[in-house]
């Protein structure tokens, strides 16, 4: 097993465009760590600097202690996993697996074994003579996989290794990574993509780049953190945006107090003038403050009993099964969504009152970070 530690890791190219920012990171050894973030962000550039296929610009990079700045890529102890397989047209599957052991000269019945334990693993058993073009998708970047473990590396690499697959092949070779993590390769992981549901469903570690128009932040971490910890307590309202699909709900409001209790505060929404209390420290802020009131679709509640009651009417309903989304008008700004069981009563153009607990609620300043709340704890589900 290995670590990898990041200490002021930038990356620029001949322009001067800075891709990569003062990234200051430490994966643990066996951790499975995803860098997620939109497309731009650098994740996939973070990704080959560690595997050396890319030069820092600065900053140090180590594997288990070791400084990496100017090892090869062969001689770091990492394997990598392309997303387009990269595999030999003209080698059978047992070839492909086995190329890395054969150029370093493992003697045959080592070679043999490994290549079977990872054909077993993997369910390439019956595979093994097949040519890639014999394979589908899904068994194409398992042999592709089986060629990383072979090798035994301290630290696996993989660059969006499910993006060519469709959606179901993409759950079950998503599976299979996590059940190879977890019960069969003893190393460290880190995994590049776009896909929230990879990223929640795989990480130990998410690590959340930025993009967008803001360039003086492209590339450098929004935030680190468990999966539920990006979910429930996002840093800024960048996060609270990007994780979690359907997105959060965001709503325009001023602070009614802000020299209040540091475990509550009071804001009125635009547009409708109406009050809801949130649990955050208020004492930073100022009365007339403008502020973003966030939600997630599954903490709009229809039939609710609590304190902050909103009435919105609804503009479309969508039926998908065991679940409904209703979606809200919302003067001044993006319609509302409010997750419903499946079996809702409601149609278009219904007026609702729909509830929001004071603890499920976020609050962020103008400039886009989060007020914190006044409990260490995230907002866990059973709450």
């Amino acid at each position: 097993m290995a670590s990898i530690t990041l200490n002021a890791v930038q990356k620029s190219y001949g322009n001067g465009a800075a891709v990569i920012r003062n990234v200051d990171l430490d994966i643990g050894e066996h951790e499975f760590c995803v860098f997620l973030g939109p497309s731009g962000c650098g994740k996939s550039t973070l990704l080959r600097m560690i595997a050396g296929l890319e030069d820092l610009s600065g900053g140090e990079l180590r594997i288990s202690g070791e400084l990496m700045n100017d090892v090869p890529p062969a001689e770091r102890g990492v394997a990598m996993v392309f997303q387009s397989y990269a595999l030999f047209p003209h080698m059978s599957v047992y070839d492909n697996i086995g190329f890395g052991l054969k150029l370093a000269k493992t003697p045959k019945d080592e070679l043999d074994r490994r290549v079977r334990e990872a054909a077993r693993v993997l369910q390439l058993d019956e595979l093994l003579e097949r040519k890639p073009k014999q394979l589908s998708g899904g068994q194409r970047q398992r042999v592709a996989i089986g060629r990383a473990i072979v090798r035994r590396p301290g630290v696996f690499l993989f660059d969006e290794p499910l993006s060519n697959l469709d959606a179901t092949l993409r759950g079950q070779t998503r599976i299979e990574i996590a059940r190879l993590h977890k019960q069969f390769v003893d190393a460290s992981v880190v995994y590049v993509t776009h896909d929230q549901v990879e990223a929640m469903t795989l990480a130990d570690k998410i690590v959340l780049l930025r993009a967008g128009p803001d360039v003086q932040r492209l590339g450098s971490i929004a935030q680190v953190g468990s999966p539920l910890e990006l979910y429930h307590r996002p840093n800024s309202r960048f996060v609270a945006g990007f994780i979690g699909s359907p997105q959060m709900n965001f709503l325009p409001a001023k602070v009614v107090s802000g020299d209040g209790a540091a475990d509550s505060v009071r804001v009125t929404l635009d547009h409708t003038g109406e009050t809801i209390a949130i649990a955050a420290d208020g004492r930073a802020l100022q009365a007339g403050q403008n502020v973003c009131v966030g939600v997630r679709p599954e903490h709009l509640l229809l039939a609710p009993q609590e304190n902050n009651r909103i009435v919105r009417r609804v503009m479309l309903v969508e039926r998908l099964g065991e679940q409904t989304y209703l979606h809200f008008e919302q003067a001044g700004g993006d319609p509302l969504l409010a997750k419903a069981p499946g079996n809702v009563a409601t149609e278009a153009g219904a007026e609702l009152t729909l509830g929001m607990l004071a603890r499920h609620c976020h609050l962020f300043t103008d400039d886009g970070n989060a007020v914190a709340a006044p409990f260490n704890s995230p907002h866990l589900a059973q709450e």
